[in-house]
């Protein structure tokens, strides 16, 4: 089976900038309330009909030119998202059109906070069956869009953005050492968009009661997502036969800075070697983890043969776990 390398990182947030203080005066909430529970202090949105694949497109240029390719070089495209353009056609397939291409294969990946974890698998899988070479993977979210705006619970924590990485075969000795993929479907109503799919189509009704907006048990969430991230990384760790102190740095979703925290403390992670950009961001959820590798790479805090932990938790539930050697 044929190794594979990440050749190249980038990222894109839209400019407009929503700070907690804009928040208070939208909702009942304060800057000392959200940065104490989320560690948010502000998060990009989106203006006008801006949508996903907007952002997935600049972020794929960015990572194109970090690998000094060109968008012809891609062999698949895959982008990890919880807010597609549309139903269908993918935003895979919008991003291709943006990006000016064809007549290759692209696919969307629905594994919400995970789904960027979930999209790298699926490209190593595809990179060692010796077909594909040059693989985007991407994340990239417009939450903005389906969030109650009156929700105080809810409406502080998310952003928008999109993060990306460019992996492609190679001869050397990088890669994944270690990965797990898990998912609880039975828990599933913890964290969801109830209406816009067949279970409940839009109506009158479902717009009335915001159901095409995210609606979560935030204390739930919080000690599932703790549980199994912790659960997650001590997998990988054990399979690969480390231990956090082999690990040179810890890329973590973030939905929430306390979630990071106790991640870091059940596994011995300092949070020294954990990349944070929660409080710029937001929670960016399948974007998440590529907006943070990006900007770790982008500060030349990565250097070959350096050992990087990433690991997930999201809607579905979803959750994953990768050690990968750089």
């Amino acid at each position: 089976m044929r190794k594979l390398k990440i050749i190249g990182t980038g990222s894109y947030v839209p400019p407009k900038v929503l700070t907690n203080f804009d928040l208070e005066k939208m909702v009942d909430t304060s800057d000392e309330w959200i940065r104490g529970r989320t560690g948010v202090k502000e998060r990009h949105i989106v203006e006008g009909n801006t949508a996903t694949s907007d952002l997935a497109v600049e972020a794929a240029k960015d990572a194109l030119s970090d690998a000094g390719l060109k968008a012809q070089d891609l062999d698949v495209i895959i982008i990890a998202t919880a807010t597609p353009d549309t139903a269908y056609p993918s935003t895979a397939c919008w991003t291709q059109k943006g990006l000016g291409i064809k007549d290759i294969p692209v696919f969307d990946i629905g594994a919400a906070c995970s789904g960027f974890l979930y999209g790298f698998e699926v490209a190593a899988s595809l990179i060692a069956t010796g077909k594909y070479n040059n693989i985007l993977v991407s994340g990239a979210e417009v939450m903005s869009k389906v969030v109650d705006w009156e929700d105080r619970n809810t409406c502080v924590l998310f952003g928008d953005g999109a993060g990306a990485c460019i992996v492609a075969a190679t001869d050397g000795d990088s890669g994944i050492l270690a990965s797990y993929l898990g998912a609880d479907g039975t828990i599933g109503h913890l964290l969801v968009q109830p209406a816009g799919g067949t279970r409940m189509p839009a109506s009158h009704e479902t717009v009335d009661k915001k159901l095409h907006t995210v609606h979560m048990q935030g204390r739930e969430v919080f000690k599932y997502a703790v549980r199994t991230m912790g659960g997650s990384v001590a997998k990988v760790l054990k399979e690969a036969n480390l231990t956090a102190e082999d690990i040179a740095l810890y890329v973590p979703h973030q939905a929430n800075l306390r979630i990071v925290e106790a991640t870091c403390r059940r596994v011995n992670m300092p949070m020294s070697k954990t990349s944070v950009i929660i409080d710029k961001y937001g929670n960016v959820p399948a974007s998440s983890i590529p907006l943070a590798l990006d900007a770790a790479n982008k500060k030349g805090k990565i250097k070959s043969g350096d050992l990087v932990l990433f690991s997930a938790f999201g809607a579905g539930f979803t959750w994953g776990a990768m050690i990968f050697k750089w």
